[in-house]
């Protein structure tokens, strides 16, 4: 073959030499952006998710509803047969207590739209009110003693109050308005300013509590007055001698009652003790113990035929422990949980300091109730005696609490991302309703004979 009838060489080809390193890009290559891990991806979408302006009101709203629903089943099932034990109907108890959810349903939603100006308008009336209630709790022929504890008012009929529950409400709002004017004055940099009236005024509310011997409530008071104090920047010292002066005052009235005295012996108890001191506690770990993961089934409580007191009212979480099992009782607790973060981020994310005071105080108190009960129900405090927020037996406990949530409600509501993103939505919204009742009516319009030639 001639030599220019040969094929020709590839130049590129022929500059590479042979050997290992045939890819002369090999090491210079750019690295490999790392790859994206499957949890980091859901992280970074939970977080973006909670930081959506309209997080905490679907939350709030969510979880209280979550509870409140929640309850009514437990109620429900926790009371029939001690309604039965009484020649009731079945569904007594579950009764009362729908009506005052249906009642605190129509509390909460008056105040998610009552402006903040018209709460702080009736923090000083709510305050005069229910310090006369607690008044007249201790007149003789209008106060009425429940289970030892002189602090009920008979309304007639089956129907009762507990003006206390509505003293924890109301400490909440004139403390909160109290703050607020104090700070817009520059005054809670003053100790005096920051004690006066406030620590006084609590005192009067513990006292008239204390005197009908209620140490669960005074306990939720004590613990949204520290609430208080916190959020407005109380000095360590101050905040320090508070806590001291209230705990000796509370570990005078434990160790002179006898009945206080051995509710504090009962913690961690697994024996019922002599006389059966400590029976409620143990048996309410017997229930919470027999529940297993799943539970025993709904109604299916065994604990509820007479060997657990209360099992509607403060140890309704054992009774769920017991029907619905570990499951059931860690849903309670991420419900309450979500409850106390979300409304955490509304006083944390505002600028108007009634509402923080007023979002701390809520917050405060639920998730310290809460802590209260659950912890007695599981042996690790003492039985106070005070109910689950928004899920035990009570409406005098319900009515307050769920306005409450209403207060949390309408603060998340009123945050600047919130508020643009409602008007947004309720905009487009009634630009779909009109477009649909245009095409509506276009459509009736076709279909109407017109009688014409």
């Amino acid at each position: 073959m001639p030599a220019d009838a040969r094929p020709a060489r590839d130049v590129r080809s022929a500059a590479i030499p042979l050997g290992r390193n045939r890819n002369p890009l090999r090491g210079k290559q750019p690295p490999r952006p790392p790859r994206d891990r499957p949890w980091r991806r859901i992280a970074d979408r939970a977080r973006k998710a909670w930081d959506r302006p309209l997080t905490a009101y679907y939350v709030i709203l969510g979880s209280s509803a979550l509870i409140t629903v929640l309850g009514l089943v437990m109620v429900y099932s926790a009371s029939m047969i001690q309604a039965l034990q009484l020649n009731l109907p079945a569904s007594y108890f579950f009764g009362k207590q729908f009506v005052a959810a249906v009642l605190g349903s129509i509390l909460l939603l008056v105040a998610m739209r009552m402006p903040v100006k018209l709460h702080r308008a009736f923090a000083y009336p709510m305050l005069a009110g229910s310090v006369f209630l607690m008044v007249l709790v201790q007149v003789p022929g209008i106060g009425h003693a429940v289970n030892g504890n002189q602090n009920w008012i008979y309304l007639g009929g089956p129907f009762q109050l507990q003006p206390s529950e509505f003293g924890k409400l109301a400490l909440v709002l004139w403390g909160a308005d109290l703050l607020a004017r104090k700070q817009d004055k520059r005054l809670l940099t003053q100790w005096k300013h920051m004690l006066v009236p406030l620590v006084p005024v609590t005192f009067i509310l513990l006292g008239l509590i204390m005197l009908g011997g209620d140490m669960g409530t005074a306990i939720i008071l004590a613990a949204i007055l520290f609430g208080l104090l916190w959020l407005a920047g109380a000095p360590t010292r101050l905040f320090a001698g508070v806590l001291s002066v209230a705990l000796v005052l509370g570990f005078i009235l434990i160790r002179t009652s006898p009945n206080r005295m051995s509710r504090l012996a009962c913690i961690g108890a697994t024996d019922p003790g002599p006389g059966d001191q400590c029976w409620q506690a143990v048996h309410g770990i017997y229930a919470l113990a027999s529940g297993g993961f799943f539970g025993s089934g709904l109604g299916a409580s065994v604990e509820k035929w007479g060997q657990l007191p209360e099992p509607h009212t403060d140890f309704i979480f054992a009774i769920t422990g017991e029907e619905l099992g570990l499951a059931g009782t860690l849903s309670v607790l991420a419900l309450f949980a979500a409850l106390g973060y979300a409304g955490i981020r509304v006083a944390g994310r505002t600028e108007d300091p009634f509402v923080r005071y007023a979002a701390g105080g809520v917050t405060t108190w639920i998730t310290a109730q809460a802590v209260v009960n659950i912890g007695a129900v599981l042996g690790l405090l003492p039985i106070a005696g005070v109910p689950l927020p928004l899920f035990s037996y009570g409406g005098s406990a319900l009515l307050p609490t769920m306005f409450a949530v209403g207060l949390l409600i309408a603060f998340a509501r009123e945050e600047p991302g919130a508020r643009a993103a409602l008007a947004m939505r309720s905009s487009a919204f009634g630009k779909k309703r009109a477009a649909v009742r245009w095409n509506t009516m276009r459509r009736r319009a076709k279909a109407r004979p017109s009688g014409e030639r």
